[in-house]
């Protein structure tokens, strides 16, 4: 199997991230809009599909904030992610609205959307778990490593 390209959006307004709210297998927890790359599209191009599907938003994309891995055989789901290796670009995004629906094609045990604090990030579940702090270090000081590793 390939690798995957993934691309997500980092969405902030006034000190609070935009998420998708999540509930599987009776816990909830909260991912980064977008998702993944389809073949004859750019990342711009997959990252205003998959807002439009899941947000039901268009999405003014900025400069690229992260780049992450996630080798699946190498974190505690290995048992059902061993096959999985994707690449995830997170880009800085700015949307025109605060309310979402659940737009054109939700993910799977999408439930909504919610801002998250950003300096409450780690009180949330929020995956990759390791991306929290990144986050806030980049917003606290307006710095972060962009290549953050293969994490979860």
């Amino acid at each position: 199997m390939g690798i995957r390209n993934s691309a997500k959006a980092i969405v902030v307004k006034e000190g609070k991230l935009l998420t998708i709210k999540m509930h599987e297998n009776g816990g909830t927890y909260y991912i980064l809009p977008g998702g993944g790359q389809e073949h004859g599209e750019n990342l711009h191009q997959a990252l205003e599909r998959e807002c439009k599907e899941e947000l039901g938003a268009e999405v003014e994309i900025r400069e690229l904030l992260f780049v992450r891995e996630y080798i699946g055989k190498n974190h505690e789901l290995a048992a059902y992610h061993s096959h999985a290796h994707q690449t995830e670009f997170m880009f800085i995004c700015n949307v025109n609205q605060d309310l979402f629906n659940n737009g054109t094609s939700p993910d799977e045990g999408q439930i909504g959307t919610e801002w998250l604090p950003i300096n409450e990030l780690l009180e949330y579940e929020l995956f990759p778990r390791a991306l929290r702090t990144h986050i806030i270090s980049y917003f606290e000081s307006g710095k972060a490593a962009t290549y953050v590793g293969d994490i979860n």
